[in-house]
């Protein structure tokens, strides 16, 4: 199954995930977060990866502090209005801990 991930941590991610054998979904689901007054939706939050063996979402964040900033107002109304929902949010430095703990660089895939 091919994917355009949007950044390649992604798609690092998505790889270490696979070498594990644990199943995921790309961006399955997009979750509205308000709506304007014809009740059509105006802002949204698509999680990165939803882990079904796990009922959770992970987003990735490796991105400059600002847009960091603007990720957690939506994550914030999303667990508002979607308390069930189970979003775990990764940082950078959570991201390369994770590579690292497990042996691999950014320039490398965990398939190698």
């Amino acid at each position: 199954m091919n994917h355009q991930f949007a950044h390649e941590s992604e798609r690092h991610f998505a790889q270490l995930l696979d070498f594990y054998n644990v199943s995921w979904e790309y961006e399955p689901v997009e979750f509205v977060l308000a709506w304007r007054s014809d009740r059509t939706p105006c802002a949204a939050f698509r999680p990165d990866f939803y882990l079904p063996e796990h009922d959770c979402f992970v987003e990735l964040t490796t991105l400059n502090q600002n847009l960091v900033t603007r990720k957690h107002a939506k994550l914030r109304r999303m667990r508002e209005l979607y308390p069930d929902i189970d979003v775990k949010l990764l940082y950078q430095r959570d991201y390369e801990a994770l590579l690292a703990k497990y042996g691999f660089s950014r320039s490398s895939s965990p398939a190698a």
